[in-house]
């Protein structure tokens, strides 16, 4: 049978007509109008990913498909995040192809330049990434690397610009969604370009392939706005934030005093102009402007320089702060708010139970120490650490799980120094374990349940206690809860239970009792009260805890099977809407709607994101929870942590940083010593990394990363700099800028030039680069 998820779904209608939002240009009185160049791939198909009914194509390697019913035969694709327009294939017929296996093709293209190049693609059944290829008329190359999510996925959704309600197994329909996602990439609009090189994806060890739907080449000349797009965003009381997108396709620079970006139209006004103060040519930069008022209508952006004034003029825009409902239609507008994306860094914190048995083997045999009452249950999935004999041998075959609530004290829990250490970290945000798989609650769950730290272990409300003291001694962190939809062993959650694959070592959340596994006798499920249902009388009550009571800011979930997501988040959005707070969702809450930033699981993305995303990992090898077995030496150290960090921001990444406290509420020694450390060189070089954004053209070059605000670029070197330091890329710099070394330079000034193949020569003083550690930030100031 397959794997449901019970609520509803969000369909993007595909049609001949180009979709109205976001807004691409016309009537442009500017510079020059702007056109996507669709470029014609079915003379490349070799796959069908679209089928009528479960069996009839086989997008990846096992008979599973997109359903064509939600598709058209065909037509103009307008993307809503970047208004590109795509040629879209849609269904071709049955057995037809309709998509491209990247597998060493060569496009030939309209020669001719471009300012950028933009695809709509999936991979199989894994996250995937490739390096593409985009050759010129000179004899000259350039390489990207395209990467993507798989086109479903269970308990995590990864959302696509193109969301279906469902996909076809090989005998079956599946009511997950299926996604197909959009790439972005930059090409040197200097030159001209001729192909397209795709990479072969189809002999790579993870047998996860690369498909392309639609590839589109952004052509314009000169500085010239691409799209608009009013987001339900807010900067202030009422004021909609509306993301313009501002290319630079040469050959003038945007510099001195820079130019402000304003909307206007029948019935808004903008209240917050945006500013751009540098653009080089083949830059892109995103602007906020903020406006007040509703209506759609024809909006002038006006673009305003020292000496001149440009109108665009752009039909059909609907401005306007919407009220919030469960339709995904709505939900799926919600995105991370500012303070989220700008923040960047925040600390994880994994405690409950499990910290009493506190073990998860060793690395290379190292299992998730949180996971130990599952593990502990299923041994077949357990190939590695055996926490079956680990409890056998240390306890005996008569102790389960609920004999642990005892010895969970939290007699050492000092919540102002937890939050002290945040602070001292750098972190500018921490998320707390309110509740695991385990179903034992960190906070007061009221009448849903009694399996909670108030009745039994601590009898603390410790979440409360760690948000007051937040609150109280560091109010500038920000504030937010993790919380497991599942519980493993509630009987209650049986209705919904499941497997996540069907071979028994698959990770499951079966919903009855567990029973010992030396004995066979049924295990107590300690503090469970009488409901009806889980969903209605347990999961959402306490989200609902958290979101009013507790005030988090972010709803972290995990595991998003059956839930109620949808009306628990349109309800939540509009009470934070309507007291001024931003809070947003991440993307394991069942729906693809309300879900706001991607979240890999100790993994990084390679490449930048347009979506935001948040890479989450422990300190620890491999284990969120404390686990004893780890040896000091071998936490996360401050360098890891910094070099991580930077990675990460500089791909449009936040940085989620986890540490398991004891059962006492103690926190390894050598993992505070590390965050400190780390803390040191964070707010020595904030500037580089808070309130940054990543590069359009590049976020990296070799052990380079790049950061950037309206009024400075960070170049940040990951290995200590030589004394003449080569950066091979257009940094954005002219003559009158200064460059600086923060941080443990202290701002120093530092001599530079560019060389005759235009790469960016710094004189670093040996003194200076040794006096720096784990990372070395230089600003580029625009003073010109």
């Amino acid at each position: 049978m397959a794997i449901m998820n019970v609520l509803g779904f969000l369909v993007l209608a595909l049609t001949r007509q180009v979709l109205s939002a976001p807004y691409p240009l016309s009537n442009v009185t500017g510079n020059s109008k702007l056109k996507s160049v669709q470029v014609p791939l079915d003379s490349y198909f070799n796959n069908a990913g679209f089928s009528l009914e479960p069996g009839e194509a086989s997008f990846d390697q096992v008979g599973q498909s997109y359903p064509a019913s939600k598709l058209p035969t065909g037509g103009i694709y307008n993307s809503t995040k970047t208004g590109i327009s795509y040629l879209f294939p849609g269904y071709q017929g049955q057995n037809v192809s309709d998509n491209v296996i990247m597998s060493g093709q060569t496009i030939d293209i309209s020669e001719s330049s471009y300012f950028s190049v933009q695809m709509l693609i999936a991979a199989d059944y894994a996250s995937m990434s490739a390096n593409v290829t985009f050759s010129y008329t000179d004899g000259s190359s350039s390489v990207s690397e395209v990467r993507s999510e798989p086109f479903y996925t269970f308990l995590t959704i990864y959302k696509g610009e193109i969301i279906l309600p469902s996909y076809f197994t090989h005998n079956d329909t599946n009511f997950n969604t299926s996604h197909i996602f959009e790439w972005v990439g930059s090409l040197d609009y200097s030159k001209t370009l001729e192909s397209i090189t795709f990479p072969d994806t189809t002999n790579l060890t993870s047998g996860s392939r690369l498909h392309v739907f639609a590839v589109s080449l952004w052509q314009g000349s000169g500085i010239e706005v691409q799209y608009l797009r009013p987001t339900q965003k807010t900067s202030g009381d009422s004021v909609q934030i509306v993301e313009v997108v501002v290319n630079n396709a040469g050959p003038e620079w945007i510099s001195g005093d820079g130019v402000n970006i304003t909307i206007e139209g029948q019935g808004i006004m903008t209240v917050e102009p945006g500013r751009i103060k540098r653009l080089s040519p083949g830059d892109q930069k995103k602007i906020n402007v903020g406006v007040i008022g509703y209506g759609n209508i024809t909006a002038d952006v006006i673009y305003t320089g020292r000496n001149s004034t440009t109108v665009y003029s752009i039909d059909h825009v609907s401005f306007g702060l919407e009220e919030w409902t469960s339709e995904l239609s709505s939900l799926t507008k919600h995105e991370s708010p500012e303070w989220f994306d700008n923040a960047k860094y925040g600390i994880f914190i994994h405690w409950g139970p499990y910290a009493v048995p506190g073990w998860g083997n060793s690395t290379p045999h190292e299992v998730y120490s949180e996971w130990h009452w599952w593990y502990s249950h299923h041994r077949a999935a357990d190939t590695k650490a055996d926490v079956w004999q680990y409890d056998l041998d240390t306890y005996g075959p008569n102790v389960v799980y609920d004999d642990f609530f005892a010895n969970f004290t939290a007699d050492a829990f000092d919540a102002k120094e937890w939050v002290d250490l945040f602070a001292d970290a750098g972190a500018q945000y921490f998320v707390f374990t309110s509740k695991h798989h385990d179903g034992f609650a960190m906070f007061d769950t009221k009448e849903t349940t009694h399996r909670n730290s108030i009745y039994y272990g601590p009898q603390r409300d410790v979440l409360k206690e760690l948000f007051d003291a937040a609150k109280e001694y560091q109010p500038q962190l920000h504030r937010g809860t993790y919380f497991s939809l599942p519980e493993w062993y509630n009987p209650d959650f049986g209705p919904y239970g499941f497997a996540q694959w069907p071979e028994n070592t698959s990770t499951s959340w079966p919903g009855i009792l567990a029973r010992n596994p030396y004995t066979g006798e049924e295990e107590p499920y300690t503090g469970r009260l009488n409901i009806s249902d889980f969903i209605t009388d347990l999961m959402v009550p306490q989200m609902e805890l958290l979101a009013y009571e507790y005030e988090t800011e972010i709803m972290w979930c995990d595991c998003g099977a059956a839930n109620g997501s949808a009306e628990f988040a349109s309800a939540w959005f509009n009470r934070a809407s309507a007291a001024g707070r931003e809070v947003t969702m991440n993307s394991r809450c069942g729906i693809p709607g309300g879900n706001d930033f991607d979240t890999p699981e100790y993994a990084t993305f390679s490449s930048v994101s347009e979506r935001k995303w948040e890479s989450n990992q422990g300190m620890d090898p491999y284990s969120y929870g404390y686990n004893r077995a780890t040896a000091p030496e071998s936490y996360m150290n401050s360098s890891t942590i910094v070099n991580y960090l930077v990675d990460m921001v500089s791909k449009n990444g936040n940085f989620l940083l986890d540490v398991g406290p004891m059962a006492n509420g103690t926190i390894d020694s050598t993992e505070v010593a590390h965050l400190r450390e780390a803390g040191t060189w964070i707010k020595a070089n904030s500037e580089a990394i808070f309130n940054t954004t990543y590069w359009f053209i590049t976020p990296e070059t070799g052990d380079v990363r790049f950061t950037q605000t309206q009024d400075a670029f960070y170049i940040i070197a990951l290995t200590k700099p030589t004394e003449t330091f080569i950066v091979d890329v257009p940094v954005p710099i002219l003559s009158g800028d200064t460059i600086s070394m923060i941080g443990a330079g202290n701002g120093t000034l530092l001599d530079w030039s560019i060389t005759s193949d235009k790469s960016l020569s710094i004189t670093v003083p040996s003194a200076l680069a040794d006096a720096g550690k784990y990372a070395w930030a230089m600003k580029v100031d625009y003073l010109t």
